[in-house]
């Protein structure tokens, strides 16, 4: 099976074809023109081109399923070369918003969920992914091509400034050299030009890992899926949490190296009747006491056969308003896609057998 050549950063692309200089024509036509095959590059020569066919596949993944919310939000379901699918998601932060003379005022803002593995090995209790297990980790230009993919799709300028969150399928630390490689590859200029600070990664918290991100020095910001305040109810959610602890986390936080400006995100996701009550709000008050932090309060999307349920907005404003109380910044996310499979996970259970 060929790799794909979006798994190559500028430069090592630039030690592949000769002379070097082809290599950001090449970026360009990919990132830039969205070249839809090798032979659309009219100013590469023919050989080249040729040569480029014969080792390398352009786009790794179609699109074989997608489905649309009333909020703008789009689930895709990738295939793989193997057959392997993966999800991905399209989040409308801001729509486009257009003056009395038809002119665009503000224009929309972007968030792409993507997926670093094909199923994932942390087997969280309140994840859909997790019943379909591990299959493979995702190439660095597997990655990198869900956010090309969706931008094609959906006719969104290469200039046009994305975020990126790598909070889909799979535990990203858990698959961190294709991902340190694709954070670089998104931050190439003559590509797709998404700086450090425009990612985030998400993850239910491989201390170790954590720590070896943040030598790397990518200028990325961190999100932590903390979801409890004790270990007893995080090892029933996250049973990897015997293994890296809530202490171990913290402490790895504290190590990260953080723009001074910025927080450092916790995403807290609430579930009726397990860690909504404001006894968990007075201890996550406390465990964050001495980190600069922002807790996102996500409400539980619940799907058929998960033994969780949403909790009430009641509840929810109710936590809010205790850690703002007590000095914490926290916001309640938005629920996007809730009328569509938005949840990690669904929409690849939805299609199973199916591709």
């Amino acid at each position: 099976m060929k790799p794909t050549i979006l798994d190559f950063t500028k430069d090592e692309l630039s030690k592949l074809v000769k002379p070097a200089f082809r290599a950001k024509q090449i970026y360009g036509w990919i990132y830039t023109s969205y070249a839809k095959s090798f032979n659309d590059m009219a100013n590469i020569p023919k050989t080249l081109r040729q040569d480029l066919e014969e080792k390398y596949k352009l786009m790794p993944l179609s699109i074989v399923n997608k489905e649309l919310s009333d909020d703008g939000t789009i689930k895709y379901l990738f295939c793989l070369p193997d057959g392997k699918t993966m999800e991905a998601v399209l989040l409308l932060m801001k729509p486009e918003e257009l003056g009395d003379d038809g002119e665009v005022t503000s224009e929309a803002r972007y968030t792409v969920c993507v997926s670093t593995q094909v199923g994932c090995k942390v087997g969280c209790t309140f994840c859909l992914t997790a019943k379909g297990g591990f299959t493979r980790d995702l190439t660095a230009g597997e990655i990198v091509a869900q956010v090309l993919a969706i931008k094609i799709d959906n006719n969104i300028p290469a200039a046009k400034r994305m975020n990126i969150v790598y909070m889909g399928m799979g535990e990203p630390l858990d698959n961190l050299d294709n991902l340190a490689k694709a954070i670089e590859i998104f931050k190439e200029e003559d590509g797709l030009a998404i700086g450090g600070k425009r990612q985030t990664v998400s993850t239910s918290g491989l201390s170790t890992k954590i720590d070896k991100l943040g030598q790397m020095d990518l200028g990325v910001h961190i999100a932590i899926s903390l979801h409890a305040v004790d270990d007893e109810l995080r090892s029933e959610l996250i049973p990897m949490n015997k293994a890296h602890n809530i202490n171990s986390i913290i402490e790895a936080v504290k190590r990260f190296p953080i723009d001074t400006r910025k927080r450092v995100m916790f995403e807290y996701l609430v579930i009726k009747d397990k860690n909504d009550d404001l006894g968990s709000a007075k201890k996550l008050v406390k465990l964050l006491s001495d980190i600069k932090a922002k807790v996102n309060l996500i409400f539980f999307n619940p799907y058929e056969g998960s033994p969780y349920e949403r909790p009430s907005v009641k509840s929810m404003i109710a936590f809010q308003d205790y850690l703002i109380t007590h000095g914490l910044l926290c916001t309640i996310r938005q629920s996007k896609g809730i009328d569509i499979s938005a949840a990690c996970g669904q929409l690849k259970e939805k299609n199973k057998g199916e591709y």
